[in-house]
């Protein structure tokens, strides 16, 4: 009887010992994705400021990114890339994908830098920072909440869709009923995804992943996560952005 009480305690240590090894990898996992997320909005940072004042200073530079067919180019250089980081992440090799998500980084840097020319300075950091606290609670409830957001989680990627539609159709309406809505709803459709995706990439962690595997997740999850900062941003800087006169 006393060894088989002795089996049973060793038993549970055993199982208190692997959970303890798992909660303390799911949590470098989850710092790694933050800190990957953190760096990337800081080389979109710099890369926009940059950009804008190069702009403020030769005018024939700001011509041409802002008024020639190039703002396209610089416009959708980032969706391609995007794209392309998602579908071939899998090919290669942490370090490859590391450096496209800095190259999409600071691209998606140079394609916002315009909104300095719209908005003032001040209100784009005070959004910034709203963006960021809202996007950190927002974050934590994904992480920490028990309940199961998936069925949540569909729901908004249709309404994703949905948002996409509406914003293409109002380049050709140029309706601001319209794009009031368009702001309104997509404030709250990425504050919703980005608790869902939280959850995603949580439950995306395996302690049995090989380095490289880890490596790959950990730079989608922050490629997911940046893309709904980015999006709330700018969501909200439509609502708090007092526009440079």
């Amino acid at each position: 009887m006393a060894d088989f009480n002795n089996y049973q305690n060793r038993m549970a240590q055993t199982r208190a010992q692997t959970g303890a090894m798992i909660d303390e990898g799911l949590r470098a996992y989850m710092l790694k994705v933050y800190n990957l997320m953190a760096l990337a909005l800081v080389i979109t940072g710099i890369a926009a400021f940059a950009t804008f004042t190069l702009a403020t200073t030769n005018p024939a530079f700001a011509q041409l990114l802002y008024a020639s067919p190039l703002r396209w180019v610089v416009m959708l250089a980032p969706l391609g890339l995007v794209f392309f980081l998602s579908f071939r992440i899998q090919n290669m090799s942490v370090s490859a994908a590391q450096m496209t998500f800095w190259v999409y980084a600071a691209l998606m840097g140079v394609s916002l830098s315009s909104i300095f020319l719209v908005y003032t300075g001040q209100s784009v950091v005070q959004t910034f920072f709203v963006t960021a606290a809202s996007f950190g609670a927002l974050s934590l409830y994904g992480y920490t909440t028990k309940k199961d957001l998936s069925g949540m989680g569909s729901f908004l990627i249709m309404g994703l869709f949905g948002l996409i539609i509406a914003s293409i159709v109002n380049i050709f309406l140029a309706s601001s009923a319209l794009q009031f809505a368009i702001s309104a709803i997509g404030v709250l459709i990425f504050a919703g995804l980005t608790a869902y995706d939280t959850q995603k990439i949580k439950e995306m962690y395996f302690d049995g992943d090989e380095v490289a595997v880890a490596g790959r997740k950990a730079i989608m999850g922050a490629l997911t996560l940046y893309l709904d900062f980015i999006n709330l941003f700018m969501f909200l800087l439509q609502f708090m952005g007092n526009r440079d006169k």
